[in-house]
This record gives structure tokens, sequence and C-alpha cells, in this order.
């Protein structure tokens, strides 16, 4: 389960891999990676067993299928091992036919099943909806294995104020499963999960905003279709960690090549539904965040960012656009927390004094 946070262990020796990692106490660093990590969008991160799994958008010209699956033994080393679905499934393309892929997956483990949670929509449009499938392994040589679409979980419609796009589960310290998504319009959103279904509590049926972004003095004008309110906040993600929440997001835009400007913004809460401020006190719902990951000449846009806490140190995963070709790039950071905020790094950047 990438929520649950292990307890270290001191030995006396260890491998390059986890001594590095254990440095990040002090200094985050990079993890080396290679194989197939081109075309790694909006990654999601989870183990299973000795085998770290990779799920992301499919952003690339090899199309055999929908959310497509990497895997590791050592989070270096990364080969394609599937997908999720062959193709969209038959009952998005009728309720939303202009749908051509599904985006930004997020896995989590509860129940004794991984749970799938994926996103479907129009770029930008905010007709959208969030899904769910599950699956009791996630090797594919188990007789267990095999994804099931359990369908819609939420949507948003034209007259709505958010997108239900970019979905993450958290669990709060009550065992309480939520999902936060959201993407431009009205910024962050939550909403409280049944943990024994997966789908939307019948409990506690607020909306819950847990972010916004300010429209600044002199906005650059929006791409065409984009809501004409400059809101660019989007793909959050929360962690649990000591006696905070930390909730991570994009701000900016994405999927522009190299004229993307993504940037990973962090702040935190001591609640899950918030308020979330940032390292200045600044709330998040008044355009507030902490600046985590900035992109540099050799690698633009860094974004679409998840977290899997570990025993084998923290990390952080998310895609970076490269400074010539503008194609995505999968890149890993250690996170080091100092001084209770998340620190990680970027290829191509400067090291801190």
């Amino acid at each position: 389960m990438r929520l649950l946070r292990w307890t270290c262990v001191v030995l006396l020796s260890c491998s390059a891999f986890s001594c590095g990692l254990a440095h990040a106490a002090q200094a985050p660093q990079l993890i080396p990676v290679s194989g197939d990590v081109q075309y790694t969008h909006d990654p999601s991160i989870i183990k299973d067993g000795d085998t770290w799994y990779l799920f992301s958008t499919n952003n690339g010209p090899e199309r055999n299928g929908e959310v497509p699956i990497r895997c590791s033994p050592n989070l270096k080393t990364w080969k394609r091992c599937g997908y999720v679905f062959s193709g969209v499934p038959e009952w998005i393309k009728k309720a939303s036919p202009q749908t051509k892929e599904l985006w930004a997956p997020d896995l989590s483990y509860f129940n004794g099943k991984f749970h799938l949670y994926y996103a479907f929509s129009v770029f930008g449009k905010n007709t959208s909806g969030i899904a769910l499938a599950t699956n009791k392994t996630l090797n594919p040589k188990s007789p267990d294995y095999r994804w099931i679409d359990h369908g819609l979980v939420l949507q948003s419609r034209l007259e709505d104020d958010f997108n239900a796009i970019d979905p993450n589960l958290v669990f709060d310290e009550q065992g309480h499963a939520w999902l936060s998504f959201g993407s431009f319009w009205s910024g962050i959103k939550m909403r409280r999960i049944d943990p024994k279904t997966g789908i939307l509590s019948m409990e506690d049926t607020k909306l819950y905003s847990l972010a916004a972004r300010k429209r600044p003095p002199n906005p650059p004008r929006n791409p065409p279709g984009l809501p004409g309110d400059w809101q660019a906040i989007e793909a959050p993600f929360i962690v649990h960690h000591d006696n905070y929440f930390y909730l991570f997001v994009s701000f900016d835009l994405c999927c522009r090549g190299t004229k993307s400007n993504y940037k990973t913004m962090v702040a935190r809460s001591r609640n899950v539904t918030g308020p979330y401020v940032d390292e200045s006190g600044t709330p998040m719902p008044e355009g507030g965040g902490t600046p985590l990951i900035v992109g540099n000449q050799r690698w633009i846009g860094p974004g679409g960012e998840s977290l899997l806490l570990q025993k084998e140190g923290d990390i952080i995963v998310y895609h970076a656009y490269d400074g010539k070709s503008g194609e995505p790039w999968l890149q890993i950071s250690s996170i080091a927390w100092v001084n209770g905020w998340p620190k990680a790094a970027i290829a191509g950047a400067q090291p801190e004094n």
C-alpha cells in the first residue's frame, strides 16, 4: 500500500542504493533511471512483492493499450510489462465519445486489492470522469491477475466549477478514505470514499475545496479551450508524514513540450481536508504553495507527481520534458524531510549549498 509508512531499521551494512536513500535524510538525491522511461507521463508508483510497478498516461507513439505499466526490480532499470486496458472501455466511449485516452492513474492497496483510479476527459473541457479498476495482484504471471473495471466513481459537467480528473486516494488517521482531484477551474477538490466499495461515501457527501490559484494582475492568455480564469493547478497527491498531511500539486501548464512550465508545489495541514498552508503560512485556497521541483534548461516542466513512502526511503516520481525534444521522461528523486518540509531533486540542476 503506497500510503503505508514502514518503520526504518538501521543495519550495519547496506547496498549502495539503500545507503544512498538513507543519506537523503540530509539532502535529496536523484535516482538514475534507464530502460523504457521515455514517454512516461503522470507516473504513479507502488510496490508488490519484490517489484516496483509504475502506471502512467499513455503519452507516446506506441499505443497498444491504455494505462501502460512499467516494472523494475530496483527502481533504476525499467521495462514495459503490460497495460491495464486494451483500449478505452466501451462505457466511456458511449459516455464521452471524444475521449481518446485515459489519464493520470492512481494506485493504492486496501481491503485485499489494488485500486486503480483513472480519469477520462477531453483536453480543455471539464466534462470529465474518474473511474475505478481493481486487481488482486500486480504480478502478470499470477493466476489471480485480472483487472476488473468498476466504472464511474464521480464526474463533472459543464455547469460544474471543477474538473474531475487527476485522482489520488489517501487514508486519514481514523481509517477514512478520501479522493482528491481537480484541474484548473476552481482548483483542487476532495470527496470521501467508502473503503469497502471504493466509490463515493454516502455518509459524507460534501465537496471539499483544498487549493486554488489567484489570478495574476496581467495573466497570459490561456490556450484555446481552457477556462478563462487563470487557475493553472492540478495533479494533487497527498501523503501523511509525521503529524501532517502534505498536499503536492502541479502549477502552470503541462503537455506543451519545450513550452511546458509545470512546477511541483507543496503545502501541509494537520487535517486531511485542510486548511493547507505553505512554508510561509499562505493558505492554498488563496494561491499558496511552496516550490518543491522547478525545471531548468535541461529538464522542463516537472510535474504529474506521485510519492511512495517506504522502508527503503521515501521517493517522488514525476515526468519532466526534455529541453531539446520536448518529450516527457521519467524522473525519480529521494525525499529529504528538512524541518518538517520535503525536498526533492531534478536532473541538470545545481546542487543546493
